[in-house]
């Protein structure tokens, strides 16, 4: 059985054609799958697990119901969900992976990112993902109310799209040096992550040990999975989304 990698459905109650695909995906493919990860950006925002929202709890469902079906599932906070916190992967029956995280697969040490903190170019992002990523803002939102968070979190997503609107193809890219110097610091040979929206597979350098970055696909009309087969056959695929009701 394969192990299954996914990235950036942006789940929201106005495209509910992703969620439906998605919950399709935990029913057929990641039902008879050795694991599934989903590195980030699984949620489009989240402002706390105390929001509880119709759409969270239905997902928490879903995924406990694949959980204990016998396929274990890991998941990383990209830069719209990184506040997911361990009362809601306890509720999901997942479990939580730092950013980033080395992990094994079939045998092969495998480097897992969401992506964001690869985007060395854009010092301006940079500079405003350790501040939101902090642990003062960690503690803050203890004490600040729902409802101010969820203004709070409506605004930083619109400022988020309009300041990409002005930024150049390559700021919103990774730096392809510091993908490459986070394998080699990691020892992995593969990097897989998502954020950019630009679903391929890359050769790195040009050393001995061939590196290799694999990015995955945004779901919008169409949806992205990386399959990893147990002879460590390495496939992305794509499939379309309907967004009929």
């Amino acid at each position: 059985m394969p192990t299954l990698f996914i990235s950036d459905l942006h789940l929201q109650p106005q495209r509910p054609h992703i969620t439906r695909a998605f919950f399709h995906l935990l029913r057929t493919h990641a039902r008879h799958a050795d694991a599934l990860y989903i590195l980030g950006d699984f949620f489009d925002v989240w402002i706390g697990d105390d929001e509880n929202t119709p759409l969270q709890i239905e997902v928490a469902a879903q995924l406990r119901e694949l959980v204990d079906s016998g396929t274990p599932v890991w998941l990383m906070g990209g830069n719209r969900d990184f506040l997911i916190g361990d009362a809601y992967c306890q509720r999901a029956g997942i479990q939580p992976l730092p950013d980033p995280a080395l992990v094994t697969v079939y045998g092969s040490p495998v480097l897992l990112m969401h992506g964001d903190s690869l985007c060395t170019d854009d010092r301006g992002y940079q500079r405003y993902r350790r501040l939101i990523r902090s642990e003062f803002i960690r503690w803050l939102q203890h004490y600040v109310s729902l409802s101010t968070r969820q203004k709070i979190g409506r605004l930083i997503r619109g400022k988020s799209a309009e300041d990409n609107q002005y930024k150049s193809r390559q700021l919103l890219d990774i730096n392809t040096d510091a993908a490459q110097q986070a394998l080699l610091a990691s020892g992995a040979s593969v990097l897989i992550h998502g954020h950019t929206h630009r679903p391929g597979c890359h050769r790195l350098g040009e050393g001995a040990q061939p590196l290799e970055r694999i990015v995955l696909g945004d779901w919008d009309q169409q949806g992205w999975y990386l399959e990893w087969s147990e002879q460590g056959e390495r496939t992305l695929h794509r499939f379309v989304i309907d967004s009929a009701p």
